[in-house]
């Protein structure tokens, strides 16, 4: 066999074998987001990705302290006064994108050719592919992760039952995960009777909410509260 045909075969044979490891690797991994997503789309998740990580940190004796006040409850006994806030606040195009707002994208975009602040065009089930999968980062991979997440999810569960897990999942504060720890802590009352003020002031905070109160309030979260008290009165939600 000449030398060449030699060299053919061999790059052949390394080809065939690299797509083979390929299909070993990419496989599994595919078929276990797959699972993962279609999971959830009956049981409510026990944590968070952020919650899990900073669980394995404390058992490592990485981190000290305790995991966040994090309580379910089903979407039906969330006030529908914070579902629409939190529409109006975080993604008012929520019910007819499918998973990514691209007009919002496109203004985001505008802007910061314009010169003026830098604003985030995440929707609801894009920071609920993150919250619930993937870890906290702005590295190109776990931005293509929540892409696909994001698909998956919007195929596999539906609106109300993301907008049920965003509203569990959410980060709320500190020590807060979810509306009704929220509500509990800020209000000292439930998630279902929290009234449209109430409602506004949480959605209002959601941006940092580590940083913003909605108890102890600053004038911008105040005027932030009253631009979402007024799209709350014109939305429409099914």
């Amino acid at each position: 066999m000449s030398r060449s045909r030699k060299e053919g075969s061999f790059k052949k044979a390394v080809g065939r074998g690299l797509k083979l490891s390929l299909k070993l690797f990419f496989l599994p991994l595919l078929m276990l987001t797959i699972l993962q997503v279609l999971i959830l789309r009956h049981v409510d998740p026990p944590m968070t990705a952020r919650m899990t990580f900073y669980w394995a940190k404390m058992k490592l004796g990485m981190e000290d302290g305790r995991l966040p006040e994090y309580r379910w409850r089903p979407l039906k006994e969330i006030s529908p006064n914070l579902i629409r806030a939190v529409l109006a606040a975080e993604d008012q195009r929520f019910f007819s994108h499918r998973g990514f707002d691209f007009i919002e994208m496109n203004e985001a975009l505008e802007d910061m050719v314009a010169g003026e602040r830098l604003r985030g065009a995440s929707t609801i089930s894009m920071q609920t592919a993150r919250t619930v999968f993937l870890w906290q980062s702005r590295s190109i991979l776990r931005k293509t992760l929540e892409a696909y997440y994001t698909m998956l999810i919007e195929l596999a569960w539906g609106k109300r039952r993301i907008l049920e897990i965003y509203l569990n999942t959410v980060d709320w504060g500190i020590d807060m995960v979810g509306a009704e720890a929220a509500a509990i802590g800020y209000f000292r009352k439930s998630a279902a009777a929290l009234g449209p003020e109430e409602g506004a002031l949480l959605a209002a905070i959601l941006p940092s909410p580590h940083h913003w109160s909605p108890v102890h309030t600053t004038a911008y979260v105040r005027e932030r509260q009253k631009k979402i008290l007024r799209e709350m009165k014109h939305m429409k939600v099914p």
